[in-house]
């Protein structure tokens, strides 16, 4: 018979750290509401700029970056290149309400996994947020 140390890991499952960024305080309180409804993801952390972001993920260590694109101080784009140099194990989704094929492409360019338009369904966040900490589980 297997010891309660065994059995209680195989109901363990590996918990997706999330930091949320963007300006506006109530777009962070709806994401962090809706993703609060997840078992296997917890929101360690909220930034309302890249500065605070970048400090935020130096202490929190999240696997998995949400952040909108217009910020002050840093835009989502610079965001995520200083993200992808400094933190490379931290996946990045931009979250934004412009989503136009340029716009995308940079946020690609600049190392973002998945981009988002704020008025896509909300399971397609759940979706890639899982999908981005998979990748970078591998």
């Amino acid at each position: 018979m297997p010891d309660a140390q065994t059995i209680c890991s195989r109901y363990i499952t590996y918990m997706i750290k999330i930091l949320l960024v963007d300006e506006n305080i109530n777009i962070r309180r709806g994401v962090r509401l809706r993703l609060s409804l997840e078992p296997d993801i917890v929101i360690v952390g909220e930034a309302g700029n890249g500065w605070e972001a970048i400090e935020q993920v130096r202490e929190l260590t999240p696997d998995v970056i949400v952040t909108g694109l217009q910020l002050k101080g840093m835009d989502g784009i610079s965001l995520t290149q200083r993200i992808q140099r400094d933190f490379p194990t931290c996946a990045v989704i931009i979250l934004s309400i412009r989503d136009d094929a340029l716009t995308q492409k940079r946020a690609k360019e600049a190392g973002a996994v998945f981009f988002l338009s704020k008025h896509d369904p909300d399971r397609e966040l759940v979706t890639a947020i899982r999908r981005a900490a998979s990748n970078k589980a591998v």
